[in-house]
């Protein structure tokens, strides 16, 4: 039986990438990254994917004259590769009509959330505003709303302090292992 492929998306440090093509190098995910797209050629996550070997491919969208143009090359590059889900890492793009039509209930996106509370590119900020204490990460469907699609999964810490930092990279490590779960959970349609 042929392992699950997986294409990840990303735009920054790849922290998300890394853990979810560590997870598939030592068997804690019974798939393999067969392609990482960024939208940030000389992004962090590019370094990342050569020392795992993984292919990558770097675009600019300004280059494209669409959203629709790029989507469609993306896609066929994902048919070529036959990718069964695309996982957004750090991706900061609205994903379009034409991913999400070829790819329905296949493109999962990490979100450090609960949502629906605190959508939106900002959200650990947006909540320490807030003032909660209850602090989290939500994985999900991608749709054609902003952060929205149906939840997979959720994890969440409790959090006093004050160092946005701290609270960074504590919602990171729920990322990093939420993300393998949520994996597996497609992989054995427990969803």
């Amino acid at each position: 039986m042929r392992k699950t492929r997986l294409a990840v998306f990303a735009s920054g440090s790849g922290s998300n990438y890394e853990a979810i093509v560590s997870a598939c190098c030592d068997g804690r995910i019974d798939a393999e990254v067969v392609l990482l797209v960024c939208d940030k050629p000389g992004a962090k996550v590019l370094e990342r994917a050569k020392r795992y070997g993984t292919e990558s491919f770097a675009f600019n969208p300004k280059d494209y004259a669409s959203r629709e143009a790029y989507e469609t090359m993306l896609a066929t590059m994902l048919d070529e590769r036959r990718v069964d889900y695309i996982c957004l890492a750090g991706y900061m793009r609205i994903v379009g009509k034409v991913l999400l039509s070829r790819y329905e209930q296949r493109i999962v996106n990490i979100h450090p959330s609960l949502l629906p509370a605190f959508k939106g590119a900002h959200a650990i900020q947006d909540a320490v505003d807030y003032g909660v204490k209850i602090f989290g990460v939500t994985t999900h469907f991608v749709d054609e709303t902003l952060d929205g699609g149906r939840i997979i999964d959720q994890g969440a810490i409790v959090y006093e302090g004050n160092d946005i930092d701290e609270l960074t990279n504590l919602i990171h490590n729920i990322e990093h292992n939420l993300y393998v779960k949520t994996i597996n959970k497609l992989i054995n349609k427990k969803y």
